[in-house]
């Protein structure tokens, strides 16, 4: 699939949940948030229906976000309905790493290929401060298990100020070479304001070359995550909401007043 700008959309970014288990500052950092009822969110078998119809339609490239994806109930089986697609050649999932331990194998065996873990720092006291609370020794347990189970690449998703040389970055620099895992630098986004910049060690942000779409964890198809254009896909059905918002698809990002990352998925 081409969007208006000849860029190729092949990747679909799932935002299961809008819960977490931790609250990081720069996710909610005025601590407010408004959860998704239960009965609006997609069920397993509508997630696999739009992974169905999205392939038909060019997506080869399945991520699972959040929220924190694995704070949901039986999340191994829906790794398991997506590998199960035919045509799907990548599957990717964004954690915070809390719980990896416990589901790393499981979610190998079911077809996961690879994992961006959150690491913003190696201080266990300002890692609970930025978490919420979170427990460092968890992440790099949870980091370790990863490796173990074969999932590769293991990305780690540092969050800056503005620079990669800042203290707490190169530590998890220093880290992810003597660990075999690849360091990504993001700097912190606001989707109000519109403040986002390409992704040090990725290609977030680089709107030139996006290809990627985005569907919240209740039903909504969105072109682009500074963006406030949504097709509910219950409204529209799938394929009519992923190709009215491939068309929609803006040229670069502006800035998003009816989502925050916690239930788009950052």
């Amino acid at each position: 699939m081409l969007d208006h700008f000849n860029r190729k959309i092949n990747y679909l970014r799932i935002s299961v949940t809008d819960r977490c288990n931790l609250r990081c500052m720069y996710c909610l950092p005025e601590g407010k948030f408004h959860h998704k009822k239960h009965e609006d969110i997609l069920r397993y078998e509508e997630i696999q229906e739009v992974v169905k119809v999205s392939v038909s339609l060019g997506i080869d490239k399945i991520r699972l976000t959040g929220g924190e994806p694995l704070v949901r109930k039986d999340i191994v089986q829906l790794v398991e309905m997506i590998a199960a697609v035919g045509g799907v050649k990548d599957i990717a999932l964004t954690t915070n790493g809390i719980y990896l331990e416990e589901f790393a194998k499981q979610l190998a065996e079911a077809g996961l290929h690879r994992i961006n873990i959150s690491l913003d720092t190696l201080n266990p006291e300002k890692f609970a401060l930025t978490t919420g609370g979170g427990d460092l020794e968890k992440v790099l347990k949870g980091i370790e298990a990863a490796k173990m189970a074969g999932l590769s690449p293991i990305k780690i998703n540092c969050v800056i100020k503005t620079t990669e040389d800042e203290p707490d970055a190169l530590a998890v620099k220093e880290y992810c070479i003597q660990n075999g895992l690849q360091a990504r630098f993001i700097e912190e986004m606001n989707l109000k304001t519109g403040q986002f910049s390409v992704v040090h060690g990725g290609s977030g942000g680089d709107c030139k070359n996006c290809n990627r779409l985005r569907l919240t964890s209740d039903g909504k198809m969105k072109p682009c995550l500074f963006s406030d254009i949504e097709y509910d896909i219950r409204k529209y059905g799938i394929k009519e909401a992923m190709e009215l918002a491939i068309n929609a698809k803006p040229e670069k990002g502006t800035c998003s007043n009816n989502g925050d990352f916690y239930n788009i998925g950052g």
